[in-house]
Order: structure tokens, then sequence, then C-alpha cells
């Protein structure tokens, strides 16, 4: 397996450039099966993710090529409209295929998601909301099983909680279902407004799309179209607490600023100076030790519980004691565990981290649990004095396109290992 070798102690300094959102990405690609026309996409960020979602795409029986900068899908005929386990046993987003499989084919076989070990994300949100819109479905040994050979019929969709691929299913269910759908309590991450979008492009009725209530009048079949993926929130995080942490002048560049607001209100708190530059660039620099900042992780436009890892590691350096509650996932602070092991001062209590600001950390040898949490060990390293290997990188590169590369460019002493 990889690792990263890094050896902290040196700011960043230029551009970071962000790459289109895998957690758009994701959901786009499997909006593709919803129509047997040619689509094409561009922004897609070449991480394992995509790659196997890619895979799943190529088993159902979809063409799948690149060039250009583009990926094109072509779902003309669906033979097989399943994700089975070998195909997806790494992916969380297998789910994100339930619904449009079963809306175009009538039936869907598709593996429970595997993936990050943060906690459980249930896919029963899923499976009532397709039974609502006409689907008979049956879940036994690891796989859930969808049936609507007369095709799916509009509802009215309630989720008792926000679910964002939860909303995405059930958005590409409905628009090829009869009559209105209306999904109340829907997610309004940027992700599904970005969703929304592609999909009224192939001929979709959507309204409310980025909002709590969502209508979709169903259409008898989709177009083909093109579409560009919105950049990567995430990634875009993470780059403004590299610079920093490592007390680094940063220039964030291709993002939205909008999107990630909600952290740039706290960094600011804590210390940071950031600035808008226009043209989808963020500037950043933080020239002392940052201010001990509290942060609860909420759904959008809240603080991103994707973001919550990186954020306690820029906190574990700061000035004061503060406090880092998670909401969203119950098992999303294996993290601090290894960030420990690179002298942080952390304490877990039930789903909050008491984290009292070290003046330093140190080099260590640590291993990554998940995505987010591999990006926080990450950032720990650039900044700890001495020599840090993180091993399991894999994690990493599920969600980041060529995270060292491009730290690297600016300037920090950072390498692959095979």
């Amino acid at each position: 397996m990889d690792k990263f070798k890094i050896r902290g102690g040196t700011p960043l300094r230029g551009e970071l450039p962000v790459s289109g959102s895998k957690n758009s990405a994701l959901p786009a690609l499997a909006a593709c099966l919803l129509t047997e026309q040619p689509m094409t996409l561009y922004g897609i960020p070449d991480v394992k993710d995509i790659s196997t979602m890619q895979s799943l795409l190529k088993y159902t029986g979809a063409e799948v090529g690149q060039e250009d900068g583009a990926v094109r899908i072509h779902a003309k005929s669906l033979d097989r409209p399943e994700a089975p386990y070998d195909v997806v046993k790494t992916m969380r987003a297998s789910s994100l295929v339930l619904g449009p499989l079963v809306a175009r084919t009538g039936r869907a076989r598709v593996s429970m998601p595997g993936g990050c070990a943060i906690g459980a994300r249930p896919i029963n949100m899923h499976v009532s909301a397709l039974e609502e819109l006409g689907a008979s479905i049956e879940q036994a040994y690891g796989y859930v099983e969808a049936q609507a050979p007369k095709g799916l019929r509009g509802a009215m969709i309630h989720f008792d909680r926000i679910s964002v691929t939860g909303t995405e299913d059930v958005l590409m269910a409905a628009v090829l279902a009869e009559g209105e759908t209306i999904i109340r309590n829907a997610a309004r991450e940027p992700e599904v407004k970005d969703l929304a979008d592609l999909l009224i492009k192939m001929g979709a009725k959507i309204e409310g799309a980025g909002t709590s209530i969502v209508r979709i009048t169903g259409v008898k079949r989709l177009h083909g179209a093109e579409h560009t993926i919105i950049p990567d929130r995430i990634e875009a995080g993470t780059f403004l607490l590299a610079g920093a942490i490592t007390g680094g002048d940063v220039t964030v560049t291709g993002c939205n600023p909008e999107h990630v607001a909600g952290l740039v209100v706290k960094m600011r708190q804590a210390g940071a100076e950031i600035e808008e530059l226009g043209s989808g660039s963020l500037w950043v620099r933080c020239s002392q030790r940052p201010k001990a900042i509290d942060v609860t992780t909420e759904e959008y436009p809240g603080f991103a519980t994707d973001l919550q890892a990186q954020y306690m590691a820029w906190m574990s350096i700061a000035q004061g004691i503060s406090l880092v509650t998670e909401t969203i996932f119950e098992n999303r602070f294996m993290h601090t565990q290894e960030l420990a092991r690179m002298g942080a001062n952390i304490r877990i209590e039930g789903r909050q981290a008491i984290i009292a600001g070290e003046a330093e950390l140190t080099g260590a040898q640590v291993i990554a649990s998940d995505l987010r949490a591999s990006a926080s060990l990450v950032l720990a390293a650039l900044v700890a004095r001495g020599e840090s290997t993180i091993d399991r990188v894999y994690h990493i590169d599920r969600g980041y396109e060529r995270i060292e590369e491009k730290l690297a460019t600016a300037g920090a002493n950072i390498q692959r290992i095979e």
C-alpha cells in the first residue's frame, strides 16, 4: 500500500487548484443511466471513487470513455441493472444507482454501501421513498432488490432527517415517475442542486432544488446533455486549512467561495486572513497561532462534517481549548488517536471532541482510517516538527486528485512511497 512521507515546517506559498466535486460527480454519473442517449460530463475528478462508479456503469451495460478532459457515457441498453458487491465494496455511493436503475428498467439489485468506516449511512430512507413511489423492495444477503415492472408513480416523500444521497436517489427516480413527486426536508447541498441542474438539461421538470422542498413532475423519457461539475468544496476547504495551518500564503483557485462560507467564518474568527479575489479564488494567510474556536457540524449551509477532521488538526495547535461537536456521523473521531501520536491533546466525550491546543506537533508514523481523516493527518504532518509517514493513503485517493502533487507545487515537502 502507498504511503506519504512528509517533512513538516514549511509554509505553503502559491496556488492550489481545486478539482471537480467528487460528491457531485458520483450522482451525475449515476444520472447518465436514466437516458439511452449519449451524455458528456466535464470536470470529473480522477479519483478512486469515480473509477469505481465508472466500472459500475460499464457493468450495467453502459459505454464509458474519456477524451479531451470529458467523460462520455452512453447507456443505450442496460443488460445488467445491478451493482454487485465485488464492484462497489470500496464505495459509499453504490445506493445512488438504485433509483435510476429501477426508474429506467423497472428493476435493480444493488449491494449495500461500503467505503469509509465513519458510521452508519442507513439506506432505509432510500428504500422507504422508493416504496412510496411504487417499487416493491426486498433486502437480503447484503443486497437491495427493487421491482417496478409497471413503472414508478409520483408521491409525497418526507425524510425524517436530511439525507443527501437519499434526496439525490429519489430525485433521479422521480424524474421518470408518472405524476408529481414532492420531497420534503430535502437536502440543500450544492451537489443536490448541481444534480438537479443536470437533470433539467436532460429534460426533467424540477422546481426548488437547493431548498428543503423539491417538486418533480415526471416525464416519459430524458435525452442526452452536456454538463460541467461544480468545484469540490471539501477540497477547497482542505486547501484553505492547509494554507492556514502552515502559516503560509496560499490562493485556492477554481472554487466557489459561497460553498465554503461556513468554514471561512470560523477560520476568520480563529485569526486567519481570507479574501475573495474573484474568478473563483480565495486567498488565505495566517501568520500567528490560531485562536481556539468551537464548531458544530451541520447539514449545508452549516459547517460541513467532511471538514471536521481537517479543522480539528488546525485547532490542535490553537491557543486555548476548542470543542468540536459531530452531529452527522457517530464514528467520525477515529483520526483523533492518530493526531494524538503527533502530540495533539484531544479528549472524546460522546459526540464531542475537546482539544487543548499545543504549541507544536511532532512527526510520527500514523495510519489513515478514512477519507477525511487522512486529509487531517496530512495537514498535521505539514506543520509538525520532523518527519511523518502516513500509511493507507488509498483512503485519500478516493476523494482527492493527486493531492501530494498539488501540495508539492506550493512548497510542501511531501512524497508518495509506493
